[in-house]
């Protein structure tokens, strides 16, 4: 088995398009407003935003991306713009995180899991 995509539900898919762009990912599918999807810049799962009316509340999946240059990209996003909940710090399980939320509130851990 492997993991295809994840899709997430966005009440404005083109503000939620811009925000994922930013982070790195690659456009492959845009039918915005109702739909988008994106290639991550490496591996082979995709990520896809689609359109609701109203978010469920609260947002409780977290969505993980794995950065090789963690604290490179903290600096490259934050001088986007990009505001974070919390900067790269090393954690007691040896990954070492950033944790943000995208526009619609779900939250997103930026990671580098080492060797």
């Amino acid at each position: 088995m492997d993991l295809n995509q994840i899709t997430i539900a966005s009440c404005d898919v083109a503000r939620a398009a811009s925000f994922y762009r930013r982070l790195g990912l690659r456009l492959i599918v845009d039918s915005a407003p109702r739909y988008v999807r994106f290639e991550c810049p490496t591996g082979t799962s995709t990520f896809s935003v689609h359109h609701v009316d109203e978010l469920p509340l609260p947002a409780t999946t977290t969505i993980y991306f794995e950065c090789k240059d963690l604290d490179r990209r903290y600096r490259e996003l934050t001088d986007q713009g990009i505001e974070f909940d919390s900067k790269p710090e090393d954690q007691r399980w040896l990954w070492r995180e950033a944790r943000l939320r995208d526009p619609d509130g779900n939250p997103i851990c930026l990671y580098h899991g080492g060797e």
